[in-house]
């Protein structure tokens, strides 16, 4: 039997059996056997395509890194277009974009790729229209936009149940689980919040041992799911933040718009048009608050601050951090900084690496000879 027959033969299972307390532990197992066996294979075709030297290397450039991800013909590159102005081919028919076109997003001083890759369809994740090195490409993304015809939304849950297949979990947090491997004593399961009903210590456990794990302590710090605890077994998901944008809506009444927000409402949806350029700005605004940028201001000893050109790092960013992203012998060097701006008492207070910057801070750095 072939791995995918098995896969099928287990889905097919799970589907007739009815759950409830006394099925809850054979189901438990039987996703985690499935999860594994999905992995498995995903593993296996990703060696195969690097081994022929297939795939897409792309390097990852600027402040952050956004992928488009949508079928074939919803609008990816014209939307690149508007972001960017990048020249991506735009035709009316499938899979014209079969390479990644890379543009940059200029906002707020901040330098955002924006990568536009090749249409996924249905069984991506399985390697369908070279679903796999497409999926590659957006598990090192900073920030995903899912974009779906305005006419055929119903891509949008193909796309999802593509990218969860994929170990891309949208818009969560990897869970507070602690797996601890030991080289004995069997597995201890220590929880500081009850177990959901789904769960008991003997279906951890049994999940555990499915990936040939025997002997850990297993620390769970919030109600989770078995979903959750298989994810933290394997340990290789990819947890990122995504925007569904909606896109073409010139093409039909405010009645039709106002319908399809409500059939939205749990999903962060932005409706756009890019051919026309309509909500773009507002697009690139949200884009740029997702990545959670914030901006600080250099200041060279004895001149003035450059206020026209910041350097952009992330919110909660330590001086350690900015003199990284200078150059390492700003941290080996380092003396003290000054600092102006919220996030000190006094104007040009002297602080230390591991002060904790807030937006529109200017900061000047004193190095050792």
């Amino acid at each position: 039997m072939t791995t995918e027959e098995e896969i099928k033969k287990i889905e097919d299972e799970i589907k007739k059996t009815p759950y409830n307390k006394a099925t809850s532990h054979h189901v438990g197992r039987l996703k985690a056997k499935l999860a594994r066996l999905k992995e498995e294979l995903q593993r296996r075709a990703t060696a195969k395509s690097a081994s022929k030297g297939e795939g897409y290397t792309v390097k990852k450039s600027g402040d952050a890194t956004v992928v488009m991800v949508g079928f074939p013909s919803v609008g990816k590159s014209t939307l690149l277009n508007s972001l960017t102005g990048t020249t991506s081919k735009v035709a009316a028919y499938d899979f014209t974009t079969l390479d990644v076109i890379p543009g940059t997003l200029l906002y707020k001083g901040a330098r955002i790729q924006i990568l536009d890759l090749p249409g996924l369809i249905s069984g991506a994740a399985a390697g369908r229209g070279r679903g796999k090195e497409v999926l590659s490409v957006v598990r090192n993304a900073d920030l995903i936009l899912i974009l779906v015809d305005v006419f055929h939304t119903e891509q949008y849950y193909t796309l999802v149940k593509e990218l969860y297949d994929a170990g891309v979990r949208l818009n969560r947090r990897p869970p507070a689980i602690i797996i601890r491997r030991a080289s004995r004593g069997g597995i201890t399961v220590n929880s500081t919040v009850e177990l959901a009903d789904e769960l008991d210590e003997r279906l951890i456990k049994a999940v555990l041992e499915e990936y040939k794990i025997h002997n850990a302590e297993i620390l769970i710090r919030e109600r989770v799911t078995l979903e959750e605890i298989i994810d933290a077994v394997i340990g290789t998901r990819k947890y990122i933040r995504a925007l569904t944008l909606i896109n073409k809506i010139d093409m039909i009444d405010t009645e039709q718009l106002r319908r399809l927000v409500e059939r939205f409402s749990e999903t962060d949806v932005i409706t756009i048009a890019a051919a026309t350029g309509m909500n773009i700005e507002a697009l690139k605004e949200r884009i740029y608050s997702e990545l959670d940028f914030m901006r600080v201001y250099m200041k060279p000893y004895g001149a003035s601050p450059d206020m026209e050109t910041p350097l952009v790092v992330k919110r909660n960013s330590t001086v350690a951090d900015i003199c990284s992203a200078i150059h390492r012998d700003f941290v080996e060097k380092f003396r003290y900084a000054r600092i102006w701006g919220k996030s000190v008492k006094y104007s040009g207070q002297r602080r230390g690496l591991s002060h904790v910057l807030i937006d529109g801070d200017v900061v000047s750095i004193a190095m050792r000879k």
